[in-house]
């Protein structure tokens, strides 16, 4: 999917409960899964021991840790959007998470981006989205969640 380029912060309210941005899909291979746990001290076994997995895991394979999921959000908000004027932006939390069903190894997620709120604070923005990330081929999300970041004015 193309860049969505968005209008400078201050032309944001127009927007506000539109679906304004969908990411490309985004591979979850077993290679990431394992970076992962190594990278967080997390390696329980369904998501790291394969043959394990396979045999014992109720998903029928490893599955990707719910926060490496959550993790790849800033990275398809990335390939999805960005902002004209914006010279930074850092993640300020989630009013609401939900891992709503597995990804297994192997799988491909995108994310949905709806601006659900932006409310101006000193020196830019806080932006509110409700996202939803879909696995390829699911007939639920994976995860949904109330997101907020912030965003500050300057040059990019």
């Amino acid at each position: 999917m193309p860049l969505t380029r968005l209008p400078g912060l201050d032309a944001l309210g127009a927007l506000v409960g539109t679906e304004v941005a969908t990411s490309d899909w985004v591979d979850v291979l077993q290679s990431r899964i394992d970076a992962f746990a190594d990278a967080t001290d997390d390696h329980q076994w369904i998501h790291v021991e394969v043959d394990r997995a396979r045999r014992e895991s109720p998903f029928g394979g490893p599955i990707a840790h719910g926060f490496l999921t959550l993790s790849l959000l800033a990275h398809m908000a990335d390939i999805a959007f960005a902002f004209d004027g914006v010279g930074m932006g850092v993640n300020y939390g989630f009013d609401r998470l939900r891992f709503t069903d597995p990804v297994p190894a192997g799988s491909r997620v995108r994310a949905h981006f709806v601006l659900a709120a932006c409310d101006a604070i000193a020196g830019g923005m806080q932006i509110t989205w409700d996202v939803t990330v879909e696995r390829e081929g699911a007939t639920k999300p994976a995860v949904v969640a109330r997101w907020l970041t912030r965003r500050y004015f300057g040059s990019a």
